[in-house]
């Protein structure tokens, strides 16, 4: 039998791939020069890489900072900050209560940036708020799914089941994407990046969408009136014990659909040249930041390394639409 060409790869795909490599070749590297600091003395070869590169630093000796808003702590953060500092980057992470104070803080130059959201929500602000925030670099994506506490598969959902999707334009969007995937619902071909309940064209089980903060959704999860909630896996607490094992369906998170979901570092346009952001980008691509992620989520969130010309350009297109829906 002729070999069949294989399905292309999505960019997403291929970047966590990518950053995978990176990441062997700087152990390897790191490894390499361990040998030869034994060998020759060279000790010192180790301080200064110090598991990442030796350029990193600034080379006039002087420390950068940023400043960053982020709308949690998590020791995923802790990381980066910790490698950062060992580039010679001191960054401080501000932590704000809910999802519109990190972008209003950084238009306001509060803070440097932010890290905590993904290219669609950021459209959405720039778009209702007349604002330039741009990505920086790319961060991670996280895995969604629609979850239960009393069910186990989407076809036990009941006719008129109550569904809680998160109440903001972009995350709620995908949550109705994620139900139409899984075959619950169908959506108006034009409904674009931006759905809403109103682009439901089909809804056989007459289900009753829930709006609620994507923040509060897991602490909601046990209520017994929602026979689902559609949310991201890394939003549960650890303490509730869910995996994707326990998804009654699971998206696909690096399917070329979800580049709008890309989270990043943003910050504002005027702001984008510091070189200070290299080096934090250098940071999150260490290796010891992977194992801390993997620790705290679990693989719900993995790191993706995508063209900042690629991050923008869809930036600019869903600001469009994002315009367009207002």
């Amino acid at each position: 039998m002729s070999e069949q060409n294989p399905a292309p790869q999505s960019d997403l795909r291929a970047s966590v791939e990518s950053a995978g490599k990176r990441r062997r070749n700087i152990f390897l590297a790191v490894g390499a020069v361990i040998v030869v600091a034994i060998v020759v003395g060279v000790v010192a070869i180790v301080a200064n890489l110090g598991g990442g590169s030796a350029e990193a630093a600034p080379a006039d000796g002087e420390r950068l900072t940023l400043k960053i808003a982020v709308s949690e702590d998590s020791d995923f953060q802790s990381a980066v900050q910790e490698v950062a500092a060992e580039k010679g980057l001191d960054v401080e992470w501000v932590n704000v209560d809910d999802w519109v104070l990190p972008n209003t803080e950084l238009a306001a130059g509060n803070v440097d940036g932010n890290a905590f959201q993904h290219i669609l929500y950021l459209s959405n602000f720039n778009a209702q708020n007349d604002e330039d925030l741009t990505p920086i670099f790319s961060t991670v994506i996280t895995q969604w799914g629609i979850f239960s506490a009393t069910l186990g598969d989407t076809g036990e959902i009941p006719d008129g089941g109550r569904i809680a999707i998160p109440d903001d334009p972009s995350n709620g969007g995908r949550a109705l994407g994620i139900l139409a995937a899984a075959g619950l619902i169908e959506l108006a071909e034009d409904a674009g990046d931006f759905p809403t309940v109103d682009d439901v064209t089909s809804n056989p089980k007459n289900l009753e969408f829930v709006p609620i903060a994507a923040t509060t959704i897991p602490q909601q999860f046990d209520d017994p009136s929602l026979s689902a909630v559609v949310v991201g896996l890394s939003y549960f607490d650890p303490s509730q014990g869910l995996t994707a094992e326990d998804a009654l369906y699971l998206d696909d998170s690096l399917d070329e659909k979800n580049l709008p979901y890309v989270n990043i570092v943003a910050s504002r346009a005027d702001n984008a040249d510091d070189p200070a952001w290299a080096v934090l980008k250098e940071a999150y691509a260490d290796p010891r930041v992977a194992e801390a992620l993997e620790k705290e989520d679990k693989g719900a969130t993995v790191l993706v390394d995508v063209p900042v010309k690629t991050l923008r350009s869809k930036l600019a297109d869903l600001e469009k639409a994002a315009a367009d829906n207002d």
